[in-house]
């Protein structure tokens, strides 16, 4: 069992993050913010599928504009992204949004800064202070001979000294890095300085292959050793994907389970089916479900049937058919050509009334 890392608490619009209370999951929207429709109906499928925490740049007056109706449709706390222009800060504040996320220092002159913190402050907005590897200052970068862990650390000790010294400590700190030994060593020195909660993830991972275990690596060891508390996986592909991979690395970590967990054979010749494509098709019939299942598609009796017992539902190839189990059980054998059908069906049945009981 992970015993997490103690922290101060948190709350963004309702989610407490810190402490004891479940890593959330959080993305980032990539339509024009101004562009009201697009940025609401992505807002909602990201929801859908997980998302706790959504991201907006406010980047222009336009976006700004659109901010209070994005505040007050968003299924999900929103938090405004905030760089260098203090005045979109106050704007998002004054939008509704539950959090910032910016870096003090970007703001410079410490009067503009002052008045980010005292309406945060009265409102009791949380400010993520967002270190990133490719923005550090000049000052340390020459100092630490790069951006090395410490170097983000120390800037981030920077922007962390600018709130507190303000008499504000709703703050979660971010330290991010497309290198993943970087990230691991950064996080684990500032988590024996700090008492706040961290947001985790490796940024410009990359597409969404190589963005996705990068990002599992990173993201995977520090909540592996307590380390974390609100996970966004950064890729360059449809913010969907995030929160699907996010999801992924906390089932897989035993944190938290959400809809179905397809278990699938690597295949080989013994396989009685096309289990790669099965496989794919349930991942994709089911990816609604919210309750969660474990689903195994087995192709031959070699491992099926221990991982089929193992698993909520579960299939496994036969020479004369293909042998379903439910709850651990052998139910029924089916013909190979419907597989797909009885696997769907039974798992929405079984999510049914799991939801009901």
């Amino acid at each position: 069992m992970i015993k997490r890392r103690k922290t101060l608490v948190i709350n963004i619009g309702g989610v407490k993050v810190g402490g004891d209370n479940p890593v959330s999951v959080q993305s980032m929207t990539n339509t024009e913010t101004s562009d009201l429709k697009a940025t609401l109906a992505q807002i909602r499928r990201l929801s859908k599928l997980g998302c706790e925490l959504v991201r907006v740049a406010v980047n222009t007056q336009d976006a700004l504009k659109a901010m209070p109706e994005i505040c007050k449709q968003s299924p999900v706390p929103v938090i405004a992204d905030i760089q260098f222009d203090y005045r979109m800060a106050l704007g998002a504040i004054d939008a509704g949004v539950s959090g910032l996320r910016l870096n003090p220092g970007n703001l410079r002159k410490h009067w503009q800064i002052k008045a980010v913190v005292q309406e945060a402050l009265a409102r009791k907005i949380p400010i993520r202070v967002g270190v990133n590897a490719g923005s550090l200052d000049q000052r340390i970068l020459q100092k630490h001979k790069g951006a090395t862990a410490e170097a983000m650390v120390e800037s981030a000790l920077e922007e962390i000294k600018i709130l507190e010294d303000l008499g504000f400590e709703l703050i979660k700190v971010s330290l991010k890095s497309s290198d993943v030994q970087d990230t691991v060593r950064a996080y684990q020195l500032l988590a024996q300085k700090v008492p706040y909660p961290f947001h985790l993830g490796i940024t410009e991972a990359g597409t969404r292959l190589r963005g996705a275990v990068l990002s599992s690596l990173g993201i995977g060891i520090l909540l592996a050793q307590g380390i974390g508390d609100t996970i966004r996986v950064s890729l360059s592909a449809p913010p969907e994907e995030e929160v699907r991979v996010a999801w992924m690395i906390l089932s897989g970590l035993r944190l938290r389970r959400r809809g179905v967990e397809v278990i699938a054979c690597p295949t080989c010749a013994r396989a009685e089916f096309d289990v790669v494509k099965t496989a794919e098709t349930i991942e994709r019939r089911l990816s609604g479900l919210k309750q969660p299942l474990r689903v195994a598609v087995m192709g031959c009796i070699v491992n099926g049937p221990g991982e089929a017992r193992l698993s909520d539902i579960g299939v496994v190839g036969t020479k004369k058919g293909a042998q379903i189990y439910v709850n651990g059980k052998k139910l029924k054998l089916i013909p190979k050509q419907d597989i797909l059908s009885t696997l769907v069906k039974l798992t929405k049945e079984l999510s049914s009334n799991y939801s009901k009981s």
